[in-house]
């Protein structure tokens, strides 16, 4: 740290406290987990974050760090044990919130500090007067009194609560005296709150007066006699040793040791993923979208985090004493459960109607037990032998294969799970058993790669070898949870999973939008059970472990918990799809993406890291010669990736019109304010240009090689099911859905994917498929006709709205109709319209209100659906498949609108999206009739787009099977009212076969 950098230290306790008891209480609807504090926390963090970024209290830290307290005993127990005794335990509805604002703090992407023995204050103050030392400045985020002592002309505080700088003169101004006398204007005055016991009858004012007149403490004490008041004068001469204890007890410690030093405080980036993550898990709908939507990122297409809920020992915060806390370390629900389901197939719901069957089981088994010591490990082959007769009589098995890596492409396998009905019942219902099979643990003790493998394990080889014709019977049905794992994984040993369900689809296809699919968040939903989490296994951050080196007895009791509970939700779920009539969707949408996804992920792609290399140089020059023009512009130099620093060139120098100041006064810069300056100034526009170079640097050309198979030399992208509310998959690690289409950079990273030698890379790509869907759900006669004569779409509505002919159309003109076009399908604005086009708001406003009254279906259609979403709470695509909006009836009007939106576009993305699903799903079999099974491989799906690596001599063959497929892929479901059109192409990268 140096002279010129910022630390801004925040005191997490006191936004605790200030956040729970500032605002109503709030728990958590699908569980009634108390969270407000939670919540409070989170919109305060998250405020101060984007205020600091933009402006903050007039600067923008450099580094930042969110301080704790470890628990009430600290050294000044030691030192007076009476201290702080009068402060009553937290109330019990905030004891599992601190744990969960601590795992706040970390999805912020920030440093979450405690340290045991010292508050909070201490740390402050340690880390303050080091940063001092080394030149820079400080601001700490409170207002609590204790922490004005550290106040300097480098060091400042900030109430945030009230938007207020505290500084020296703020500081004599509220107590008197300056900060360098407040440890000993606390001493005399005490503080009832923290039990100091200060010198009876003396108030601030009255210490100030006598530190004004005799400068501190100690001389106060010497000269005591001098003091006229007799009583003030007996008071500070019987209570003298009583105020020098005090001063050692408000006196802030400055040399606490620090686990992380000020380097480890450098301010990184949100990371909007993990931080929306967290927040769906919390269920916390308003901040999710305002995140997602700040950092860019689909709040659909992430998976709600792992949350741990802690209670008792683990849920350290103020004045909780671990030594006089439970010992419980996850919050159990509060209903009682028997030791296992001792229910009949009878009781569970055996010959119900399906709608019967689902409730009953539902009931049964949120009313049963779920008892870890029931479980059991198999470690002897005849063991394993009596479980796989038991699955072949049942016909049905769960099943979970747990791995060292969680990428199963290089993971290896540790143990395999299994949960069997009991064998005296039906599928329909029966009591459920479970174990783990460990494979590969290792003992921690040995070679430094993580010791030798531990003792009395059956090998990998005997065991698949014993469950591989199980594992691959099509007469008994495997269950799971997030199957693609387990049947990549286990694919790579040599068996192909057959005939499975999964729970995490099944669940997906019945309420998609409605809540996390996560196996923890079924669980909580349908059995009323938290289930061991991740960490309570293996831990987390550095001294977290892979699970092999899981000590087996309790790798156990979480892989068996595992597939108990799959087997009792599919239990709950299975009778759903057929009384909700979407079986159907299920088994034709989601079901076959398992197997297709996991061959296409297992395939890979290649890479040319040559290319990406020069593309990366290319990049960096190109954004270095951007931020040449931007300083020539601005004319001078100065931090780009400042909001400070940008706000006062664009608004405060250069005066540009439509900047908007925040509450402090100070120019906001944020990414749609540059967008619109951008439309008509040329030095926002460069440094829009900068930003998108140096983020397709950093994200791909950088990135990509870190991906590179170690044996395949191949990069394998992981999809992602059940991420989105409209039925899209995503793709993570890396990420190849977004790299841009549209510049010139985008395509050149697009060339660096390239086939093998004697292959050509495919691509087959759906045209404007979404309009396509539009004109078939909304029944445009105009869209239908120009689709079937294979006019161009958007000459033909810039015809249609602005009466220009079709033929000679200007380019002007249809890239307007072009804009609404596409616009429309998102519910574009007025506002947002005239952005996109340069246009004044009133001209835009006038495009789309002559686009509805030429066609006017769409009105219908947009007006139709927002009826039915606020009548049934979900819309359905074409092929039936539900996202669910459950705040369409919210009482907040911006988020209602919001839900409309989605709604109205969810049945058109949302159709193409099946439609592509079932391209994929037949694809594979359509090569195989066509004898290309070995010759042309489907590699990616990239939104609309397939990408398939083919032999050269069976191009021509191979382009007309995919076509047909894809072209086809609605039929016999649905006969589309316009004809789908695919482009196909080979080429030797995935820029020339676009």
């Amino acid at each position: 740290m140096k002279k010129g950098d910022h630390l801004f230290l925040v005191d997490g306790s006191g936004f605790i406290f200030r956040a729970f008891h500032a605002l109503p209480p709030l728990t958590r609807k699908s569980d009634g987990l108390p969270v407000g504090a939670v919540s409070g926390f989170c919109n305060m963090l998250w405020k101060l974050l984007t205020d600091a970024r933009d402006t903050s209290v007039g600067v923008t830290p450099s580094h930042f760090a969110v301080i704790f307290d470890y628990a009430s005993k600290t050294f000044r127990k030691d030192i007076y044990d009476a201290y702080k005794a009068n402060r009553s335990a937290p109330p019990e509805e905030l004891v599992p919130q601190f744990g969960l604002i601590r795992q706040a703090t970390r999805a912020f992407n920030l440093p979450c500090i405690e340290t045991e023995g010292f508050e909070a204050d201490d740390i402050i103050a340690t880390y303050a007067r080091k940063a001092e030392a080394a030149g820079a400045d400080v601001t700490i985020i409170s207002s609590d009194k204790d922490l004005m002592q550290l106040v300097t002309s480098n060091v400042h505080m900030y109430d945030s609560m009230k938007d207020k700088q505290i500084g020296v003169a703020e500081v004599i101004e509220k107590w008197g005296v300056g900060p360098e006398k407040m440890i000993d204007l606390q001493a005399m005055v005490g503080d009832t709150v923290d039990n100091v016991p200060g010198i009876p009858g003396i108030g601030p004012k009255t210490a100030a007066q006598l530190l004004e007149e005799f400068g501190d403490l100690d001389t106060l004490l010497e000269r005591a006699g001098e003091i006229k008041q007799v009583k003030r004068r007996e008071n500070i001469v019987a209570h003298a040793e009583q105020a020098r204890l005090s001063r050692r007890l408000v006196e802030l410690r400055t040399d606490v040791p620090l686990g992380l030093d000020l380097e480890a405080l450098v301010l990184e980036p949100q990371d909007g993923p993990k931080l929306v993550a967290f927040l769906k898990a919390m269920e916390f709908g308003t901040l999710t979208r305002r995140v997602a939507a700040a950092c860019a990122c689909d709040a659909e297409a992430i998976e709600p985090a792992v949350i741990t809920v802690e209670s008792g020992a683990t849920a350290r915060g103020p004045d909780l004493d671990p030594e006089q806390a439970g010992s419980s370390s996850v919050a159990a629900p509060a209903a009682p459960r028997t030791a296992r389901s001792q229910q009949t197939g009878t009781e569970l719901g055996k010959d119900m109607r399906p709608a019967d069957l689902a409730k009953t089981r539902a009931e049964a088994f949120a009313t049963a037990k779920i008892d870890r010591s029931c479980y059991v490990t198999i470690r002897e082959i005849e063991e394993l032998d009596d479980w796989i007769r038991g699955a072949l009589d049942t016909g049905i098995l769960a099943v979970e294969a747990e791995g060292n890596s969680i990428d199963p492409m290089q993971g290896e396998l540790a143990g395999i799970s299994l949960a069997l009905l009991d064998n005296t019942h039906a599928p329909s219902g029966g009591e459920i058993r479970s174990a783990y099979i460990p494979l590969d643990h290792k003992t921690g003790e040995g070679d430094l790669l993580g010791g030798g493998r531990a003792d009395n394990q059956l090998t990998i080889r005997e065991a698949l070898d014993r469950l591989k014709p199980l594992l691959e019977n099509p007469s008994v049905l495997k269950l799971g949870h997030n199957l693609k794992f387990a049947y990549l994984l286990l694919k790579r040993y040599g068996i192909t999973l057959q005939s499975y369900d999964d729970v995490m689809l099944m669940s997906y296809v019945l309420e998609a939008g409605k809540g996390g699919q996560g196996l923890d968040s079924l669980s909580e939903r349908w059995l009323g059970h938290v289930p061991m989490t991740w960490k309570d296994v293996a831990g987390s951050g550095k001294s977290g472990l892979s699970f092999d080196k899981v000590d087996i007895e309790r790798a156990m009791a979480y892989a068996a918990e595992k597939v108990d509970l799959t087997m009792r939700i599919w239990l709950v779920l299975k009778p759903r799809l057929a009384s909700e009539k979407l079986t159907t969707v299920y088994e034709r949408l989601e079901r076959p993406m398992v197997a297709t996804l996991a061959e296409m992920e297992e395939r890979g792609i290649t890479i040319d890291r040559q290319i990406l290399s020069r593309l990366s140089g290319e990049l960096a020059q190109k954004a270095a010669a951007v931020e040449d023009e931007i300083f020539q512009l601005a004319g001078e130099k100065f931090t780009i990736g400042s909001p400070k620093q940008l706000g006062d060139i664009l608004f405060g120098k250069m005066g540009l019109s439509g900047g908007a100041k925040t509450k402090t006064g100070q120019w906001s810069t944020s990414a749609q304010v540059l967008e619109e300056l951008a439309a008509v100034h040329e030095l926002p526009r460069k440094i829009v240009d900068w930003r998108q170079l140096t983020k397709l640097k950093s994200t791909y050309t950088d990135a990509l090689p870190g991906y590179v198979h170690p044996q395949t030399k191949r990069v394998h992208t992981s999809y992602s099911l059940a991420s989105t509310t409209t039925g899209r998959l995503s793709s993570v690690e890396p990420n190849l859905q977004n790299i841009p289409i549209r510049t010139t950079e985008g395509r050149k990273i697009r060339a660096a994917f390239i086939s093998t030698p004697g292959h050509k890379l495919v691509s087959a790509d759906y045209s404007q498929i979404e309009l396509r869907v539009l004109a078939h759900v909304a029944d445009i006669p105009q869209l239908r006709q120009a689709f079937a004569e294979g006019i161009d779409i958007h000459s033909m509505t810039a015809s249609e709205m602005f009466g220009v002919p079709v033929e000679g159309m200007p380019a002007d003109i249809r890239r307007r109709a072009k804009a609404i076009n596409f616009g429309i399908i998102y519910g574009i604005s007025a506002f947002g319209l005239a952005n996109q086009l340069s246009i004044e708001r009133s001209e835009a406003g006038e495009y789309i209100k002559r686009y509805f009254e030429r066609f006017p279906g769409i009105r219908d259609y947009m007006e139709n659906t927002k009826s039915f979403v606020r009548e049934h709470g979900y819309v359905e695509t074409i092929f039936g498949r539900r996202a669910h909006y459950p705040e369409i009836r919210s009482s907040n009007p911006s988020v209602r609108a919001f839900n409309e939106r989605a709604a109205i576009n969810a049945p058109i993305q949302g159709s193409a999206a099946d439609i592509i699903r079932r391209a994929m799903a037949r694809m594979e079999s359509a090569l195989a009739q066509a004898g290309l099974e070995e010759k042309a491989r489907m590699l990616l799906q990239v939104h609309d787009e397939l990408i398939f690596e083919v032999e050269d001599a069976e191009i021509e063959r191979t382009l007309p099977v995919v076509v047909t497929t894809m072209e086809q892929a609605a039929m016999p479901a649905i006969a589309m009212k316009v004809p789908l059109k695919v482009d196909a192409r080979a080429a030797v990268n995935w820029d020339e076969a676009h």
